[in-house]
């Protein structure tokens, strides 16, 4: 009984192979066909391309732009299996007329093989702000860097040739621009002297672009000797020319401007203001001007002149 059930199972598996071949691959092709042809959904990312106003019309778009979109397609999966993003390509907008305010994404804006629909675009629109370009010219601004030599200092502020340079952008943030900087002067070890340097220029912030031919500035910096300031009050008029001259007023206030070595081993007896007479007049007055040497300093009186009776 077993061997005869033994021989059955071995002629139901080697009996006819050919036969059984053959429907074991009609009944795959007919699942592949069935299942290629079942409907589907996929979602796929495309580029987005813009097409923008040309430069003479003086219009840039604010607003963000999506650098891609993102498609939901339907059609046989078969169909859909063989798409790839290559044979879509990209999306593009019109947008050539810088007032568009709004672009909606249609699907017809879509090239896909005829088994295949677009169902949906995300984002379905997009909303666009548009604003003037506009051109003005902005000061430069260079900062300091270092220390100079020790007893030297920086006079004023590093001077830029040109002291502007020329922008271009959105109406909204050319206007609020005060400056654009240039690299920063290293002053470090510097004496006495002039300095030109040329410094390359910082590009702005955001949308708005310097003019191309002013990529560096030439910039001077001017070093002098460390002074400071000391205040002499009411020190008597010297009247030289005349000995019997007296000044009206009597007393004046010197204010000397003078490196730091040299005012701190300067005694107040060495400060001696002088109204010089020139007339050799018996008698009379004159209006003269005061003045004060001190070598290395440079003098300030309050007054400036005196009257000398004589």
């Amino acid at each position: 009984m077993a061997l005869e059930l033994g021989e059955k199972l071995k002629a139901a598996f080697t009996e006819n192979l050919n036969l059984k071949f053959i429907a074991f691959v009609l009944a795959l092709l007919l699942y592949s066909l069935f299942h290629g042809a079942q409907d589907a959904q996929r979602t796929m990312t495309v580029n987005l391309v813009a097409l923008m106003p040309p430069e003479s019309a003086d219009r840039v778009l604010v607003s963000p732009m999506p650098p891609s979109v993102r498609l939901t397609l339907r059609g046989s999966r078969s169909a859909l299996d063989d798409l790839h993003s290559d044979d879509i390509g990209y999306l593009q907008i019109d947008v050539h007329l810088g007032s568009e305010r709004r672009v909606t994404l249609d699907p017809g804006m879509v090239h896909v093989p005829p088994s295949v629909r677009v169902e949906q675009i995300d984002p379905p629109a997009i909303d666009l702000v548009w604003e003037d370009r506009v051109t003005r010219d902005v000061p430069i601004q260079v900062s300091v860097v270092g220390t100079p030599a020790p007893g030297f200092v920086v006079k004023g502020v590093p001077q830029a040739d040109p002291p502007t340079v020329r922008v271009r952008g959105p109406k909204s943030e050319v206007l609020v621009l005060q400056h654009v900087r240039a690299d920063s002067f290293d002053v470090s070890g510097l004496t006495e002297g002039s300095f030109p340097r040329h410094l390359a220029i910082d590009r702005p912030t955001g949308r708005v672009l310097p003019d191309l031919a002013t990529q560096s500035v030439l910039v001077t910096a001017e070093i002098t000797r460390e002074v400071v300031e000391r205040p002499f009050v009411k020190i008597p008029v010297a009247v030289v020319g005349q000995a019997k001259g007296k000044s009206q007023p009597t007393e004046v206030d010197v204010r000397l401007v003078c490196p730091p070595e040299i005012l701190r081993a300067l005694r107040p007896e060495q400060v001696v203001p002088k109204a010089t007479v020139h007339s050799t007049a018996a008698s009379g007055s004159e209006s003269v001007a005061i003045e004060v040497n001190v070598e290395g300093c440079e003098a300030h009186t309050t007054p400036s002149s005196v009257v000398v009776r004589w």
